[in-house]
C-alpha cells in the first residue's frame, strides 16, 4: 500500500476506474483533491474533448490524476500520447490492448505506467514490458469485461503471487471491507468506477445513481456474450432489448450499434431507461448513499482498518 502511494504520489491507495466517454474534470479532480487518484478515460473522444477536460482537470486540482487509453478503442492513439507528454500527465493508465510499445516512451518522459490485466498471464508480460503498477480487473467490474470472466477474488491473488510490482485490484469494491479484503489477498489498492458514480460530485444524471441505490445483489447484468463483447450493465428496459436482440441471433451489427458510446450517453447522461444503457459493476448492490468523494474515502479507510484492527486482534 505505501509503495503504491508512493509511485502515484497519492495519500490513499484508491484509484478511480477510467469511464471512457462520459469522463470528466469535475469527479476525476474531486477524486484527486480527495487524496486518491482521478482517472480520465478517453474513450473515442476526440483529442478536442480530451485536451479540455485535461485542462479543467489542471485547473481544478494541483495533484496527480491519470489518463485511460483503451489501445484498440481509441481512433486516436497516436494524439492520445502526444497529449499526455504535451501536459505532462503524471500517469498513464494503458488497457484494451498490447501496451509493450508505449511503456517505455511514456517512462522515459516521468510518467508511470499503469496496466490494465485480466489474468496471471496478461500481469507477467506486463510486468516484463516494465509496468510500473498493475490493475488486475475481475469479472464483477462494469463495463466492457474480459471473455475469460475470472473473478475478483480469485484474480487477484494469483496475480500478487507472480509479480513484483505493485496489484491494484478492480472489480466488485466499493467499501472499506472490499479494500481490506484486497489488501489481505496481495493487493496494494483498489480502483473503483461505478461507486464513483454514486457521489455528489459526479456530474451523471439523478436517474443513474436513483438506479445504483435501488440495485440489490442481481442489480446487474451482463450482455455481449454471443457477440463476443461482454459488458456489464444495470437492469433496466434497455438491457432488456440488448438480451431481445441477441437471443435472435445474427445480429452482431445491430447490438454493437446499440452498445455505442452514445447509447452510453442516453443511459448515464440523459437517464433514459429505454434509449440508453447504464454501466454497473456487481457492487451497485452494497451501494447505499450519495456521499461527497472525500468522505467516501476517508470513511473507507477506517472502515478497511477497522477491519483488518479487529480480525487481527
Amino acid at each position: 500500500m505505501k509503495e503504491l502511494c508512493e509511485i502515484l504520489k497519492i495519500y490513499y491507495p484508491i484509484i478511480q476506474g477510467g469511464m471512457g466517454n462520459i469522463s470528466n474534470a469535475e469527479l476525476t479532480a474531486a477524486v484527486s483533491e480527495a487524496g486518491g487518484l482521478g482517472t480520465i478515460g478517453v474513450g473515442t473522444m476526440s483529442p478536442q474533448e480530451v485536451e479540455q477536460i485535461i485542462k479543467e482537470t489542471n485547473g481544478r486540482t494541483g495533484k496527480p490524476f491519470a489518463v485511460n487509453i483503451p489501445i484498440t478503442v481509441t481512433p486516436y492513439l497516436k494524439e492520445m500520447l502526444e497529449l499526455i507528454m504535451k501536459h505532462k500527465v503524471p500517469v498513464v493508465s494503458l488497457s484494451a490492448g498490447n501496451p509493450a510499445p508505449f511503456i517505455k516512451m511514456l517512462q522515459e518522459k516521468g510518467i508511470k505506467v499503469i496496466i490494465v490485466c485480466a489474468s496471471v498471464k496478461q500481469a507477467k508480460k506486463a510486468e516484463l514490458a516494465g509496468a510500473d503498477i498493475i490493475v488486475a480487473e475481475g469479472y464483477e467490474a462494469a463495463g466492457i469485461n474480459s471473455a475469460l470472466e475470472t473473478t475478483t477474488l480469485t484474480l487477484i491473488p494469483q496475480i500478487a503471487d507472480q509479480v513484483n510490482v505493485p496489484v491494484v485490484a478492480a472489480g466488485g469494491i466499493g467499501d472499506g471491507r472490499g479494500l481490506a479484503a484486497m489488501l489481505m489477498l496481495g493487493a496494494s489498492g483498489v480502483q473503483m468506477g461505478t461507486r464513483f458514480i454514486a457521489t455528489k460530485e459526479a456530474p451523471f444524471h439523478e436517474n443513474y445513481k436513483a438506479q445504483l441505490l435501488a440495485a440489490n445483489d442481481h442489480g446487474t447484468t451482463v450482455v455481449g456474450r454471443s457477440v463476443g463483447r461482454i459488458r456489464r450493465i444495470l437492469r433496466t428496459a434497455y438491457s432488456e432489448k440488448l438480451k431481445a436482440i441477441e437471443e435472435k441471433g445474427n445480429q452482431h451489427e445491430k447490438f454493437e450499434q446499440m452498445t455505442t458510446e452514445t447509447y452510453h450517453k442516453y443511459g448515464a447522461l440523459n437517464g433514459s431507461f429505454e434509449e440508453g444503457f447504464m454501466n454497473s459493476g456487481q457492487v451497485a448492490g452494497l451501494i447505499n448513499d450519495i456521499p461527497l468523494v472525500k468522505d467516501l474515502l476517508e470513511r473507507m479507510m477506517q472502515e478497511a482498518r477497522e477491519v483488518i484492527h479487529r480480525h487481527n486482534t
